[in-house]
């Protein structure tokens, strides 16, 4: 009698088990959605199902970095625009008041002041970050990239370079133009820092997000702008061409467009301000140019003219970054279409229909309930369980 019950309770054991099985597998495909768990059971659509799963992923995970590259591209947009209409806000006011026979001496005072402040914005444009990077450092985004003096006459640009652990500073200074008699320039106070600044110029940050080829690196988007490329108005294209086709841009090309961008051209503004007010140079010499007030006019004559050039200049700048804007939008739309088009391809070859899996989660709970059932009359225990 007990050899038996013991067969019969084995049996009963692994029936019950089976069944429990059964509505574990029907509860994990309702909650999963995924019509087979192991490859074993329709190998074909599992491996379909697996590919297509990461693609999805893939996609996926492209959007996810596309949100934080376009906020980036959007602070630099903002920043050039900002840099943009401080250049013609300044170029304005010199029209109005600067340039202007009748304008007190006072009146100029407070104008270089205007033109010295929007030169310290300009600066603080260039240090913008997003989340906890430099959006102008280039690669380097650990860096605050730019300082400027008080006097707005010493611009230094800060880079770490890959596999360094000190920070290269680049001062350079507005100093009197020598080929340009009355004129000024900025210079790189270390000459023998041109290669490290070209190479810093040359940075670039190509991205894998959907648009352009990954085997092909230049058909990548660039998502990085450094600020000496928005200050110059040479892309890092050009630094990078000039090298490969034996043309390399100099030092004396970038520090002349330096002198000739949107804070160059405040700073010359400065200075022919300064010029005319100060009756002694910072040095205790006397100002010749102080109280001339046609030769302030044919400065400040001079500037209106370069202003509106690099306007033009600095609006290219904004408008590629715009376009590269506009290019990842629509490439964040075309990655969500196509992560719609694979959750249909992978409900078709790999989903449970809903219904018929809730149906047979249904069936398989009642015989599970009902296996209890018998359970509970079959393991009746008689006088033979307690005989020893």
């Amino acid at each position: 009698m007990r050899v038996t019950n013991a067969s019969t309770y084995r049996n009963y054991t692994s029936s019950v088990n089976n069944v429990h099985a059964n509505l574990n597998k029907s509860l994990n495909k309702i909650s999963s959605g995924k019509a087979y768990e192991s490859a074993a059971e329709n190998p074909l659509a599992y491996y379909q199902g697996m590919e297509i799963d990461n693609q999805y992923l893939e996609a996926l995970s492209k959007v996810t970095l596309l949100t934080d590259v376009k906020s980036r591209l959007e602070q630099q947009e903002d920043g050039a625009y900002h840099i943009q209409t401080l250049l013609s806000q300044a170029k304005n006011e010199v029209v109005l008041k600067g340039n202007t026979a009748t304008t007190t001496d006072t009146a100029l005072a407070t104008l270089r002041d205007d033109v010295l402040q929007k030169e310290h914005s300009m600066v603080n444009d260039l240090n913008s970050q997003y989340q906890d990077f430099y959006v102008y450092g280039g690669n380097d985004v650990t860096t605050p990239p730019f300082s400027l003096s008080s006097d707005g006459m010493t611009l230094t640009f800060s880079h770490k370079f890959p596999g360094e652990s000190q920070v290269t500073n680049f001062e350079m200074n507005l100093e009197p133009d020598p080929a340009k008699p009355g004129q000024y320039k900025f210079a790189l106070k270390d000459p023998t820092q041109e290669d490290k600044l070209i190479q810093a110029m040359s940075e670039q940050g190509p991205m894998d997000l959907g648009y352009g080829d990954i085997r092909d690196r230049s058909t990548l988007l660039d998502t990085f702008t450094g600020g000496m490329n928005l200050l110059t108005g040479i892309s890092s294209d050009a630094m990078i061409s000039g090298k490969m086709s034996g043309n390399k841009i100099t030092l004396d090309t970038i520090m002349q467009k330096l002198t000739d961008g949107p804070l160059g051209l405040t700073a010359q503004t400065v200075k022919g301000l300064n010029n005319y007010l100060e009756p002694v140079n910072s040095d205790g010499t006397q100002n010749p140019l102080s109280g001339n007030r046609d030769e302030l006019n044919d400065v400040l004559t001079r500037l209106i003219g370069e202003m509106s050039a690099s306007e033009h200049t600095t609006s290219t700048v904004y408008s590629d970054l715009g376009n590269k804007y506009k290019t990842l939008e629509d490439t964040e739309t075309r990655l969500n279409k196509l992560c719609d088009s694979l959750k249909v391809q992978y409900k078709d070859t790999l989903g449970a229909d809903p219904y018929e899996s809730i149906l047979e989660m249904y069936n398989n709970n009642y015989a599970y309930n009902a296996a209890l059932q018998v359970g509970s009359q079959l393991m009746t225990s008689s006088l033979f369980d307690f005989i020893r």
